[in-house]
């Protein structure tokens, strides 16, 4: 499917189009008026708040990339398909802190915090599920480009500092003049991952009364590491790894492949890749965190893949939804062996079923890291959502 990781595909069909012009002007059914928004016009870039923060998702922004429409169409191996209307949650008590993959491609090093279209995408793509749970907070920050890795995922530290600042700059503006005590969700991916974890082990890991303020934490193709064997320490001292859905204040991590991540892999070895992002150099005695988020105690689970029908590739078969799903394609466990850690995804399709499915668009070091979020997004929407029925039991 499509990749938002490192390099974005600019996708200007369908359901995407249409809102990504209703952020740009407004929205019409016409194809042409389609055909002339997909010409390259990035988003619109609403003010600052007054602490500086450029908000790409916020509670009452209207249009809301993370509160588009859920629509879905389900197709199974055999049978009818059948089509589910999820709607965001009416006034959740609890809050998600979302931080985008790397999309940019501005030719700096670091992004500056123009909304663009690869921004809204994203957060279209990743994060507009989990409104079935939460009120979702986004903010923009100085991304390192796509320019900027091509240099090297640990070659630019001054560039991943400035990123780093700039989200924390929107973390804290929220934390002093929205947050009010609500309990959080974080979830990042990729270069969001990364930043996450220098958050989280900066700011949260330490700290009492926040990490009592924290449900969970989803951090997918970041390489959280942990003592091998163990389900804390290394990167987080005291935020462990979630082990069920009645567990609250753990982090779901994991990077999904066919098989053995490579040597040379960027995710799921210890010390490298995009280790090297958060600052993560130790290789001796510490193992890539992998947490199924089909099965969080072990085991293997049945993954719920959601995927943006405009957005798939390959191609996903015709339907009139934005979203579409896949029940009975992948099942997924964690496996260790040769040094790494990762989530390994099985495709379980019978002869004969013709649905597509993911391929390693990058290559072997990559596995499925731009669908790290849509193979297991039914499965971390409920995690989440059990998650906080937990700590609304534990804080009653």
């Amino acid at each position: 499917m499509r990749h938002l990781g490192y390099t974005a595909r600019v996708v200007a069909t369908g359901f995407v189009v249409c809102f990504l012009i209703v952020l740009l002007s407004s929205c019409s059914s016409s194809a042409s008026t389609s055909a002339g928004a997909s010409a390259g016009a990035s988003g619109s870039t609403p003010p600052a708040d007054a602490a500086g923060t450029v908000w790409l998702c916020r509670p009452g922004r209207a249009p809301d990339p993370c509160t588009s429409p859920l629509d879905a169409t389900v197709v199974p191996a055999t049978g009818a398909r059948t089509t589910v209307n999820p709607q965001a949650a009416a006034d959740p008590a609890f809050d998600c802190f979302y931080v985008y993959p790397t999309v940019s491609r501005q030719k700096t090093d670091n992004a500056n915090l123009k909304i663009q279209r690869a921004e809204i995408e994203a957060a279209v793509s990743q994060a507009s599920p989990f409104s079935q749970a939460c009120r979702i907070w986004a903010p923009m920050y100085r991304q390192r480009t796509e320019a900027s890795l091509a240099k090297g995922l640990g070659n630019d530290p001054a560039a991943d500092s400035v990123a780093y600042k700039s989200l924390l700059a929107g973390w804290a503006d929220y934390l002093a003049h929205d947050n009010d005590g609500r309990p959080v969700i974080f979830i990042g991916h990729s270069q969001g991952a990364a930043m996450l974890i220098r958050l989280l082990s900066g700011r949260i890991d330490s700290n009492p009364k926040l990490r009592d303020r924290m449900v969970s934490a989803i951090i997918a193709g970041g390489n959280v590491q942990v003592p091998t064997g163990r389900t804390v320490g290394a990167t987080f001292k005291k935020i462990p790894l979630c082990t069920s859905q009645a567990e609250i204040g753990c982090v779901i991590a994991y990077s999904t492949f066919p098989n053995r991540p490579p040597a040379d892999s960027n995710f799921g070895r210890p010390g490298q890749g995009v280790s090297l992002q958060s600052g993560q150099t130790r290789t001796k005695g510490v193992q890539v965190a992998c947490v199924n988020p089909a099965a969080l105690g072990g085991g293997t689970g049945a993954l719920d893949p959601w995927f943006l029908a405009a957005a798939s590739t390959p191609p996903a078969p015709a339907v009139t939804t934005p979203w579409v799903t896949y029940p009975g394609l992948y099942t997924a466990q964690c496996e260790s062996a040769g040094g790494a850690t990762w989530l390994q995804v099985n495709d379980i399709a019978a002869p004969g079923d013709g649905r597509p499915v993911v391929t390693e668009t990058l290559g072997p070091t990559w596995g499925y890291h731009v669908d790290d979020i849509n193979l297991a997004s039914g499965n971390l929407v409920r995690d989440v959502q059990r998650e906080e029925e937990a700590y609304t039991a534990a804080h009653h």
